[in-house]
């Protein structure tokens, strides 16, 4: 936990203007603050003293004190202000990070964890920390320069007597301490519940259709309920444990102001101070106890502060992709040329999945990959595009391997078409230019009616600039793939990878586009993961996969001629159709 608050410090610490103004405003605002008790003290001996009126001295204090207070409000708004202000330019420096880390990190890091836990560390998390160090910041700085100036002040009335309010401060130290010790372990579970109920929920509300449909209402109600009894285990024990703090600390502090209040009593009777030294220095025993009252009673905050940048620096110190090496060549052009050569790869160390596998692809194929679930079809586009590394042998582009090309370069050569469509919000003209800003009106309206999407388009209320979201809940599956299908058109790589791209259209729309995607693979080297096999008829070479190994291997006719694996395939597909 230390290491998480002094990197903590460190992005606050970028901040060093803010911070000496910060500084300043509260080293002014405690100075009004400990003056005005001194204002009040010599008013009372001065009444005291003097025979004539109390009128007087009460108005000229009164008009004293207004000054003071609100030259102390003035600089505690301002102080407020900077701490605002370096609070929110830490989180959002903190959030920038995030957002880099989470383009840098591997493609593994989002198949082993869920999207909402992720969410709540970038959203959740980072609010938390952001008042926790409002707060905290605030209230340390002030709480330093006021128990200093209080023990200076007091020990100018009464070095005794500050010395049995000085005591108190180890006191209500060690009472909060023993108290915090024992929660932070409670909010650091507190932290991963939240991420945990936030990634549950996500699910759930993404896949309500499922839910519903397989009637799972109850089953994730009670499993909702599991994890939210657990939040709110680690909640309750952690907010009372820490609330424990504060009462201890002012029983001790009451204690001592007690304490001082009958030493002062004798020394005034001793004439030892006088009533205005006794009354500033009781105001004093109080103003030195409010700061550890002050920091025990944000102590919560801060601690569930410091769990969450915990989850967010664990989240920062992920290892990111592996950089490119300073050797690696930026990929210029390219014919298509794919060699896989004895390329053995598994997602888990002990559970083989591609073992020495071979194939030689000619610029220009059409290469169509089939098989069983598992076979180890999109496995194969993964280690195209590297969002995974070989364990054995070489994929090769062109004759170079491609763990010696630039990732951005080598990715830039493929267009990809999935079968989970993926659209953001904005209208439908900036969805299909994503992969080419810069691109003209008649170029997105070619590429549309290529991919057959230009019609539905235009029937829309604002057509092109109609805006969707990123569910497009308002378009149906297939327009939604209709879509990314244009935009790849409009990018026009040299090698295409088509990943069940047309598993959400209707028959009689699969052959308008089956159309489009043979003028748009005509001379360039595509890649079609496919279940339905009349998608690849066409294809020069169908790859049947099982295992991770190749077991068949030829045209479409060949295949079926050989009345193997492929053709049992292609007949349990169309007999079962039937």
């Amino acid at each position: 936990m230390k290491q998480t608050v002094l990197r903590l410090l460190k992005y606050v610490g970028q901040y060093k203007k803010l911070i000496a103004f910060s500084v300043v405003s509260a080293l002014i605002s405690v100075v009004c603050t400990l003056y005005a008790p001194l204002i009040i003290g010599g008013t009372i001996d001065k009444m005291v003293a003097s025979k004539a009126g109390a009128g007087q001295y009460i108005g000229r204090s009164l008009l004293l004190l207004s000054c003071v207070y609100m030259c102390g409000s003035l600089f505690l708004w301002l102080l407020n202000y900077l701490t605002n202000r370096i609070s929110y330019f830490t989180v959002n420096n903190l959030r920038k990070a995030m957002f880099d880390k989470l383009s840098a990190l591997p493609l593994s890091f989002y198949d082993k964890n869920a999207r909402g836990d992720i969410a709540s560390r970038f959203v959740n998390d980072v609010d938390t920390v952001s008042d926790g160090l409002l707060q905290g910041f605030m209230t340390l700085l002030q709480g330093i320069f006021t128990i200093i100036g209080s023990i200076a002040f007091m020990l100018s009335l009464s070095p005794a007597m500050t010395l049995i309010v000085a005591l108190s401060a180890p006191a209500s130290f060690f009472a909060a301490r023993f108290i915090t010790t024992r929660s932070q372990k409670l909010f650091r579970s507190q932290a991963k519940y939240l991420g945990a109920i936030n990634g549950y929920a996500e699910e759930m509300i993404e896949g309500q259709k499922i839910v519903k449909s397989f009637r799972y209402e109850s089953t994730a109600k009670q499993k909702f309920s599991e994890i939210n009894s657990k939040l709110y285990d680690a909640g309750v024990k952690s907010q009372f444990i820490s609330s424990l703090s504060n009462p201890s600390t002012r029983v001790v502090n009451n204690i001592a102001y007690a304490v001082v209040g009958v030493c002062g009593s004798i020394a005034t009777i001793h004439n030892m101070l006088t009533a205005g030294d006794i009354s500033s220095f009781l105001i004093y025993a109080v103003v030195f106890s409010k700061p550890f009252n002050d920091i025990t009673n944000v102590l919560t905050q801060m601690q569930a502060a410091a769990a969450s940048a915990q989850r967010v620096f664990e989240l920062l110190d992920m290892s990111p992709e592996t950089p490119d090496g300073s050797a690696a060549e930026t990929v210029k052009s390219c014919s298509g040329h794919v060699e896989f050569d004895d390329v053995s790869f598994s997602y888990t160390p002990g559970r083989k999945l591609i073992e020495h596998f071979t194939l030689d692809i000619k610029p220009g194929s059409s290469i169509a990959i089939v098989g069983r679930t598992g076979a180890g079809k999109t496995t194969l586009v993964n280690l195209l595009m590297r969002f995974y590394d070989v364990d054995g042998g070489r994929i090769l582009v062109d004759g170079a391997d491609i763990r010696s090309l630039k990732r951005d370069s080598l990715r830039a050569q493929f267009g990809m078409v999935l079968q989970d469509t993926w659209l953001f919000n904005g209208s439908i003209r900036d969805n299909i230019a994503y992969a080419k800003p810069d691109a003209s009106m008649d170029e997105i309206t070619a590429a549309a009616k290529e991919a057959d999407a230009d019609g539905f388009i235009r029937r829309l209320e604002n057509g092109y600039d109609t805006k969707i979201t990123a569910d497009g809940d308002s378009i149906s599956e297939g327009q939604k793939q209709l879509l990314t299908i244009a935009r790849v058109m409009l990018a026009n790589p040299p090698m295409l990878i088509l990943d069940e791209a047309t598993s959400s259209i209707d028959a009689y729309t699969e052959m308008k586009i089956q159309r489009a995607f043979d003028r748009l693979t005509a001379g360039r080297t595509s890649f079609m993961i496919a279940h339905r096999l009349s998608t690849v008829r066409n294809a020069d070479l169908i790859i049947v996969m099982d295992k991770g190994h190749i077991v068949e291997s030829g045209s479409h006719t060949e295949l079926l001629g050989k009345g193997g694996y492929y053709a049992k395939l292609y007949s349990s597909q169309f007999s079962h159709a039937d």
